[in-house]
């Protein structure tokens, strides 16, 4: 469950981690794009498979804390095939219907082309508009946005440190930035069970439903490489972030990471 294109705890210099391996991070770009560019046909069936359908329930719950609102314009990074953006739509048209407004803007950004095409042939809401993009070189003027959501998608970056300083630039004072992640489970008995499953299960998964077990693989090695919540808080933090928060869900298996622009 990843939607995109790291400088973080898990790379060094010009270096990034690829799954279990360390590559050079201009060469990461590259094997990401090949990863999507496999999986964005069967990605949203993969989704329900991987998360025995409770990544739903977890971008509900995402979409609701980010709390859409008319008039805004959003931004919805490694948007992939748009389920955020769908979600963030709906709710702005809700609460237009309610209080009035103007129309939201949700512009669903995404490195893969065909992430993105597959979104389009998937259908849009009025509000969202599609473009192909670099998280870590976002194409929009600073200060432009009132809300960025990255959602299962920042672990695929090169540098985590260069995405972050990007959402920071691109938000309004006053902003509200959103990462939903996959993230370290809580307790011991959760780690065991969900590691058995995701080493195990779920590139034998997409090797049955995508045709493509080494794609799996490496999202799943890439989950294991990811900062735990604490040291992820404190890249938002060094972002220029402030209030950061940490919410987990279903035992820390993911996480919703949210700060305000201030």
């Amino acid at each position: 469950m990843t939607d995109a294109s790291s400088h973080g705890p898990h790379s060094s210099g010009d270096r990034s981690s690829f799954g279990f391996r360390d590559v050079d991070a201009r060469e990461k770009v590259k094997m990401v794009r090949g990863v999507f560019d496999s999986v964005a046909s069967s990605y949203d069936v993969m989704n329900d498979l991987m998360s025995v359908g409770v990544h739903r329930i977890w971008k509900d719950m995402a979409a609701a804390k980010l709390n859409p609102r008319p008039g805004e314009t959003i931004l919805d990074v490694a948007g992939g095939t748009g389920d955020m953006a769908r979600r963030y739509s709906k709710m702005a048209r809700a609460a237009q219907e309610r209080r009035g407004g103007e129309d939201a803007n949700v512009i669903v950004l995404d490195y893969n082309a065909e992430m993105i095409l597959a979104g389009v042939h998937k259908g849009g809401e009025p509000e969202m508009i599609w473009s192909v993009g670099d998280a870590m070189n976002l194409p929009l003027p600073d200060a432009s946005v009132d809300a960025y959501s990255i959602s299962f998608g920042i672990r695929n970056v090169a540098h985590i440190d260069k995405a972050l300083s990007e959402a920071r630039r691109v938000l309004k004072p006053g902003g509200r930035f959103l990462c939903l992640e996959f993230s370290r489970p809580t307790t011991s008995p959760i780690r065991k069970v969900y590691d058995a499953w995701s080493f195990h299960a779920i590139p034998r998964i997409g090797g049955w439903v995508a045709k493509d077990r080494e794609s799996y693989q490496y999202l799943v090695e890439s989950i294991r490489r990811f900062p735990d919540q604490a040291a992820f808080k404190g890249l938002i933090e060094d972002a220029g972030f402030k209030r950061v928060s940490v919410t987990n869900l279903s035992g820390g298996i993911a996480a919703i990471h949210h700060g305000w622009a201030i």
